[in-house]
């Protein structure tokens, strides 16, 4: 397989991904995804962001959770974030710091 066909195919893969979570599965929390995967569409959304800082592109946290989204992060919160249990906000700072590190 050459590159170029290997980079399609990755991307429409994220494109399934990012669908999957954002269309079919909205309900599921992102504590839930970083506390049992180790990563959320906040992660994702980042990796975005890297991705374009690594190749002279400026970008902005806000501005890749909104590309990523599809609306700015505070509207999504609002439609679809539910509160979380201490016990999974307390799963969550674990889950952040093995597979993130320290809050930033």
């Amino acid at each position: 397989m050459d590159d170029a066909t290997r980079i399609e195919l990755e991307a429409a893969a994220f494109r399934a991904l990012r669908h999957h979570l954002m269309e079919k599965r909205p309900e599921v929390q992102n504590i839930d995804l970083m506390n049992l995967a180790g990563f959320c569409r906040n992660c994702l959304s980042r990796w975005y962001q890297e991705a374009a800082n690594e190749r002279g592109l400026t970008m902005t946290k806000d501005e890749a959770r909104e590309i990523f989204y599809g609306m700015p992060y505070d509207d999504w919160r609002a439609a679809q974030q539910t509160e979380a249990s201490p016990e999974k906000q307390q799963a969550f700072e674990k889950a952040f710091r093995e597979n993130v590190g320290e809050k930033r």
